[in-house]
């Protein structure tokens, strides 16, 4: 196998300037650089990423911690932080923490103790273990998806960005994450236009920010249509498809059932179909649906699913830049990242099928990116 001699031979250059090429420790001239890497390309030398890692301290590898198994939603996500992770040149690893707080910790420990540079998470309900294990090692990371409050965790005082400027309204961690309580209120707000009172909301795993966020925007869009709050309309799926079944069907046991639904993520929509599908209810004849999420299949339903997108992939690149940022720079202020959301209008609602048969043009339900840290 050639080794950095040879490639050093062959550029005619020294050994460390063949070196500062390949790990970046020093800026070199750029037809300097060209030569090394067109040495390095004739040869077909490989770098060992094993050496490279001692003199940089270094392995170029991240660390992904999300339930992208038992949640397809991640799937997207996992394939955006992959391929930005491979632009830059970084290596992924990655560990199902299937939304247990005890079993989070536990892969999360796996992940470190493989020395990846830093780790992207979307934390549990419970993600306090989480939390002060992170502190405690010092972790760069990156929260993705679900949003804590980590000020009022219990931890160290060392913020896992290794000395991240902060003060005490700041979250200790970078966090990105997509819109969740306009856009819910958009859904709320859209069928209360088509005349519904009795809106349902299946609402997610209690204790995940998303949840919560989707519960104030479910309030705030009927608030925003004049509607009075019934609390019994409002039921938990736990964010699975058997919790949703379950609880579609305590709606519909009501003395007064709702006429129009809206379900908080994917998994939770199939169980409300389930649901709907078992006590001969059609959507939206007998009962409006309107879903947070948009998947591959929605468009495939009939009817179609009126539905709330998130910029998944976008999501998942815009995380490992906010780690590799971090990276770069450990001091600079934290920072919250909020991506906007896209409503998609199709059928279920209620409204009626374009007569062109084309899609439906997509509505920002926000319009730009948001982003607050210290520096904000």
């Amino acid at each position: 196998m050639p080794t950095m001699a040879d490639v050093a031979r062959s550029a005619g250059v020294s050994v460390a300037t063949v070196s500062h090429v390949l790990n970046g420790t020093r800026p070199v001239l750029p037809h300097t650089r060209q030569a090394v890497l067109d040495a390095i390309d004739a040869l077909g030398y490989t770098p060992n990423t094993l050496a490279r890692s001692l003199v940089t301290s270094r392995t170029r590898s991240l660390g992904l911690a999300v339930s992208a198994i038992s949640n397809p939603y991640f799937t997207e996500i996992l394939q955006g932080v992959e391929a930005a992770a491979l632009e830059a040149g970084y290596s992924l690893l990655i560990a199902d923490p299937h939304d247990d707080p005890g079993h989070e910790r536990k892969v999360v420990q796996l992940l470190h103790e493989r020395r990846v540079d830093g780790l992207i998470v979307a934390p549990s309900a419970r993600p306090h273990e989480l939390v002060g294990y992170l502190r405690r090692h010092a972790v760069p990371t990156v929260f993705l998806d679900r949003m804590i409050d980590t000020g009022a965790t219990d931890g160290s005082a060392v913020a896992a960005g290794a000395g991240a400027a902060r003060d005490e309204d700041t979250p200790w961690y970078d966090q990105v994450c997509a819109d969740s309580a306009e856009p819910t209120a958009r859904l709320v707000t859209h069928l209360a236009g088509l005349g519904h009172s009795r809106i349902g909301l299946v609402a997610g795993l209690p204790g995940l920010s998303t949840t919560s966020e989707r519960v104030s925007g479910y309030r705030d869009g009927l608030s925003a249509a004049g509607l009075d709050a019934d609390e019994r309309l409002l039921v938990s799926g736990h964010s699975e498809s058997s919790g949703a079944e379950q609880a579609t069907a305590a709606l519909l046991a009501l003395p007064e059932p709702p006429t129009a639904l809206v379900t908080a993520n994917n998994a939770m929509t199939i169980g409300a179909l389930r649901a709907l599908r078992r006590h001969g209810l059609a959507v939206p004849d007998d009962i409006a649906l309107c879903c947070f999420d948009d998947f591959a299949w929605a468009d495939l339903f009939s009817p179609r699913l009126t539905a709330i997108a998130q910029p998944s992939r976008e999501l998942g690149a815009q995380a490992v830049e906010v780690l590799l940022t971090r990276l770069d720079e450990p001091r600079r202020p934290t920072r919250t990242v909020r991506l906007p959301c896209t409503f998609v209008h199709r059928t279920s609602c209620g409204c009626p099928e374009d007569p062109g048969g084309s899609e439906e043009p997509r509505h920002a339900a926000s319009s730009t990116p948001s982003e607050k840290g210290t520096a904000s």
